[in-house]
């Protein structure tokens, strides 16, 4: 049983229209939606919520004439690609590794694009589904698609980083909307891999903020007996205008060596400015994940930053906020391939509670509205 009075599932693969999808009638083979999940979140003008669905799309049946296949853009369309069974490791069903090529390459057999979903203000009932302004590739830089948008409001213009991804490099990109429909395209902000990128919803001393989180495969030890842990931490940057960022020197909110519940963190929902158990400052929601077999568990954990100085981590708590629901994603059973998973990358301040928007598993969209005053804010532990 879910710990929140409000706790649901609002939008699965059952409510996406596939023959509305930039992918359609684009080559001869059938897609289905492997999931419709990490929703990007924010108020529009009307006062309705916007999720920003990640839809991943992918092959009903990707191995076919001796060879595993993935969806790519091409110059204005979508084309297959195909690689011999021989040279592939495709026991994961979303990717397929490549072998002989000396270091890891991975392709995908999804291609995910966003699609503005409409809710009312509550976040429970869906409004409307905005095909005609769904975001897709558009270039070679996100050829094999577009992946988890977060959405800020900073001054009335919307901002939203989405992760694209290409051979060419996985990076973050951003657009800009004066409504949240419709969206200009920015450019590379972050020109390497780079899974979640979150700007604050406000500037800081006439300046934009942001979490980042590089990624690598080779962290330095801190030294024994540190109270951090090595690994994927969330840093900071921050833009005169949103567009050009520059790292901040301190870091940001890094994994503690007395847990491994967080051995692995990165950012989920973009902070806003609040007040929890009467201390003001920027509420981060972000995920940590504890090593289980090949993806792990992941949970949402919250951290209060300093409201003017964000490398400051005011208040926090070792024990999770969010976990993931397996009572929700029972109806989907046969959609399953992931467990253990929330992901959480939306929220919204709604007065006496939190609109918290995730990914549960990978299959679809969970809202929940979680009280200010749950005793998880005030059972804290300060970071230091």
């Amino acid at each position: 049983m879910s710990a929140f009075d409000v706790d649901r599932l609002v939008f699965t693969p059952a409510d996406v229209d596939l023959t509305r999808s930039p992918l359609a009638g684009q080559f001869d083979a059938e897609t289905y939606v492997l999931g419709a999940f990490n929703p990007g979140l924010t108020v529009l003008p009307s006062g309705n919520l916007l999720m920003m669905v990640r839809i991943a799309e992918a092959l009903r049946k990707p191995i076919f004439d001796g060879k595993v296949h993935a969806i790519r853009w091409d110059d204005g369309r979508y084309v297959l690609d195909g690689w011999p069974l021989e040279l592939a490791d495709t026991a994961d069903p979303r990717k397929f590794e490549l072998h002989g090529g000396g270091w890891r390459i991975m392709a995908l057999t999804s291609l995910s694009w966003l699609l503005p979903v409409e809710l009312s203000p509550d976040g429970l009932q869906v409004v409307a589904v905005h095909y005609d302004h769904a975001v897709a590739p558009q270039g070679s830089w996100q050829c094999y698609g577009l992946e988890d948008a977060r959405i800020s409001r900073v001054e009335g213009r919307y901002w939203m980083t989405t992760c694209s991804v290409s051979p060419e490099r996985h990076s973050t990109t951003l657009y800009s909307s004066d409504n949240a429909l419709d969206w200009s395209f920015e450019g590379i902000v972050l020109d390497h891999q780079n899974k979640d990128m979150l700007i604050f919803e406000g500037r800081i001393d006439g300046m934009y903020w942001a979490q980042t989180r590089p990624l690598g495969d080779l962290y330095f030890a801190y030294p024994p007996g540190s109270k951090w842990r090595s690994g994927p931490a969330i840093n900071l940057a921050r833009s005169p205008d949103c567009r050009h960022w520059q790292p901040v020197l301190q870091p940001g909110i890094r994994p503690h060596a007395d847990t491994v519940a967080t051995a692995r963190m990165g950012g989920g929902a973009p902070p806003i400015l609040t007040e929890i158990a009467g201390r003001r400052g920027w509420l981060a929601l972000w995920h940590g994940v504890e090593p289980k077999e090949i993806v792990g568990i992941y949970r949402t954990y919250w951290s209060l930053l300093d409201e003017a100085d964000p490398t400051r981590v005011i208040a926090t708590n070792h024990a999770p906020l969010l976990e993931a629901n397996a009572a929700l994603t029972k109806p989907l059973s046969d959609l399953m391939y992931l467990y253990d998973v929330v992901f959480t990358t939306g929220i919204v301040d709604a007065g006496t509670h939190f609109v918290v928007a995730s990914g549960e598993a990978d299959p679809a969209c969970r809202i929940t509205h979680i009280p200010k005053n749950h005793p998880a804010f005030s059972a804290r532990d300060d970071d230091g």
